[in-house]
C-alpha cells in the first residue's frame, strides 16, 4: 500500500469531518491564564466538550510501594503526565477523564467479578486513596469514571455463596437456579448453565462459571444496583461509569441479548444517576454494530461504544481505503442522537494498535489521528499513545506501562505482577519524551485545534 494513499485518505477524512490536528512538539496554541479553583469545577462538570479520556489498568500503570502491582497512589502519583491541570504547559497528554478499570474488591487479576462492590481492591490501596486520587483528578480538571461490572458477580461474592449453601438464604433469589441442566446454551454456543458444587442443580452465568449472573427480574438486585452507583458518586466522587456488558443484563425466553427488559432497567438505572448527579456521564459496552447499538437511545445510557468505527479505523489505515470509514461514520451522525457515541482504537480486550499495524508507527500515527479529530468522544488505551505492543492472550494486552529504560520499565521497584513486552527498554514515556519525531508527539486532545472542532 502506497502511504501517500493512506495520507490522502486521513486528509478526506479530516476535511469531510471538518477537523484538525495538532501535534506535540510543534509551536503551541495560544494557553489561558492558569485555572481558578472555580474555573476547575466548571471544568470537570463540562469535560466533554472536545475531551479525550483516557483509560487505566490501575494493576499495570504505576506501582507507589515496590510490591509489584500498579495501586491508586501510583495513578495519583502520574496525574500530571495525563493533566497537570496547568494551560501553560503542553508537556502532558491533555486527557480531560480517566477510565478505572474496575477498582472494587474481586477475585481476579483483571477485576470484572466483584467480590464487594463497596471496597476497593486491597492490591490497590484504600476507600480513601480513591478519594485522594479524585480530588487531585478534579484539581486538575479532570473527570473520573470507574468500571462498573452490573451484569455478574464472582462466585465468590458472599451473596453467591450465601445463595450457593441455602435455598432459604435471602440472596437465593439474586441468581437464577436450574433443578435439570436446561437445554439453552449462550450467544456464542457456549455453555451458560453450571453444576453446582454443593447440590444436585445449576446456576446461570452467560461467561463463564466463575461469574453467575445477577437476576435483574429481582426487584431487590434493581435496587442494590442504584444503591452502589449511588454510594460512588456520593461517597467516592466519581463523575460517571462505563457499564460493562450491557446488553446481557435481562435474560427472557428464547432471547439473552438486548431484550425489553434490558432496556426498561436501563432506563430506570440511568433516571436514578441523573436524580442523584445531573452531570453525570455513562457509557456502556455494546460490543456489536450501530443497528444493534440504536436500540438504547435515546433515554438510556449517555453513550456507547462505536466498536465497528475502531474496526474500520484500523482498516482504513491499514488498506489506504477510506470510503467504509467514511460512509459508517456518516450513518452515526445521522443516527445516534446529538452525536452521543464513544470511540477507540482499542481498549483492554483487544491487539494494541501498533501491533495490529504490524509495527508500522507511520501507520498507527495516522490512525490516532483519525481517532483524536472525527467525531465521537474518543478513548485512548494508556500505553497506545507511546506505542506500547501486545496481543492475546488477554495478559499481553494488559502488561505493565513502559515508563522508562530504567530496571522494569520504572513501573515498579519490585517484580511486576506481569512480564513487560519486549520492546520495554526501546519504547518508554522517556525515550519518547525525547524524540520529537515519536509517536507520543500525538498527544491525547491537548491540541486546541483538535478539542475546539469536536465540541
Amino acid at each position: 500500500m502506497c502511504m501517500r494513499e493512506v495520507l490522502t485518505a486521513c486528509r478526506v477524512v479530516a476535511v469531510l469531518a471538518a477537523f484538525s490536528f495538532g501535534c506535540r512538539g510543534h509551536a503551541p496554541a495560544p494557553r489561558s491564564p492558569p485555572p481558578t479553583a472555580d474555573t476547575v469545577v466548571a471544568s470537570v462538570r463540562d469535560w466533554r466538550r472536545g475531551a479525550t479520556c483516557y483509560e487505566i489498568f490501575v494493576r499495570s500503570f504505576f506501582d507507589s510501594d515496590g510490591d509489584g502491582i500498579g495501586d491508586l497512589r501510583g495513578v495519583t502519583e502520574k496525574l500530571d503526565y495525563i493533566n497537570d491541570g496547568n494551560a501553560g504547559t503542553d508537556r502532558d497528554l491533555g486527557a480531560r477523564c480517566i477510565w478505572l478499570m474496575p477498582v472494587n474488591e474481586a477475585s481476579s487479576y483483571h477485576g470484572y467479578d466483584a467480590t464487594d462492590y463497596y471496597r476497593v481492591e486491597p492490591d490497590y490501596g484504600t476507600n480513601d486513596d480513591f478519594k485522594r486520587l479524585v480530588v487531585e483528578a478534579h484539581r486538575r480538571g479532570v473527570a473520573v469514571l470507574v468500571d462498573m461490572v452490573l451484569n455478574h458477580v464472582s462466585s465468590e461474592h458472599p451473596w453467591f455463596t450465601e445463595a450457593l449453601g441455602d435455598p432459604g438464604a435471602p440472596h437465593r433469589s439474586w441468581f437464577r437456579w436450574a433443578t435439570s441442566l436446561p437445554a439453552e446454551r449462550g450467544p456464542w454456543g457456549q455453555e451458560v448453565w453450571h453444576k453446582s458444587p454443593v447440590r444436585d442443580e445449576y446456576y446461570y452465568g452467560v461467561f463463564w462459571h466463575g461469574m453467575p449472573d445477577l437476576d435483574y427480574h429481582t426487584p431487590a438486585v434493581r435496587e442494590e444496583a442504584k444503591r452502589i452507583a449511588a454510594f460512588w458518586l456520593t461517597e467516592m466522587g466519581v463523575d460517571g461509569f462505563r457499564l460493562d456488558a450491557v446488553p446481557y443484563l435481562v435474560e427472557e425466553p428464547g432471547q439473552q441479548i438486548g431484550t425489553a427488559g434490558t432496556h426498561a432497567f436501563l432506563r430506570e438505572y440511568a433516571a436514578s444517576i441523573r436524580a442523584i448527579a445531573p452531570d453525570a456521564f455513562t457509557v456502556g459496552e455494546v460490543w456489536d454494530g450501530l443497528d444493534r447499538m440504536l436500540p438504547y437511545y435515546p433515554d438510556q445510557l449517555e453513550s456507547y461504544f462505536a466498536f465497528d468505527l475502531s474496526d474500520l479505523l484500523i482498516a482504513a489505515v491499514r488498506d489506504g481505503s477510506p470510503q467504509a470509514l467514511l460512509d459508517r461514520y456518516a450513518q452515526f451522525q445521522q443516527s445516534v442522537p446529538d452525536a452521543r457515541y464513544s470511540t477507540s482504537l482499542r481498549n483492554h480486550d483487544q491487539t494494541r494498535t501498533l501491533t495490529a499495524l504490524g509495527g508500522d508507527i507511520a501507520r498507527a500515527k495516522l490512525a490516532a489521528t483519525l481517532l483524536l479529530t472525527l467525531p465521537g468522544l474518543p478513548f485512548v488505551y494508556y500505553g497506545e499513545e507511546i506505542g506500547m505492543s501486545g496481543d492475546k492472550p488477554d495478559e499481553r494486552l494488559r502488561t505493565p506501562m513502559q515508563w522508562s529504560g530504567s530496571a522494569n520499565a520504572g513501573f515498579t521497584r519490585g517484580t511486576p505482577w506481569e512480564s513487560l513486552q519486549a520492546d520495554w527498554a526501546t519504547t518508554s514515556v522517556e525515550r519518547q519524551d525525547r524524540d520529537p519525531g515519536s509517536s507520543s508527539t500525538f498527544t491525547v486532545a491537548s491540541s486546541a485545534s483538535a478539542s475546539t472542532t469536536r465540541r
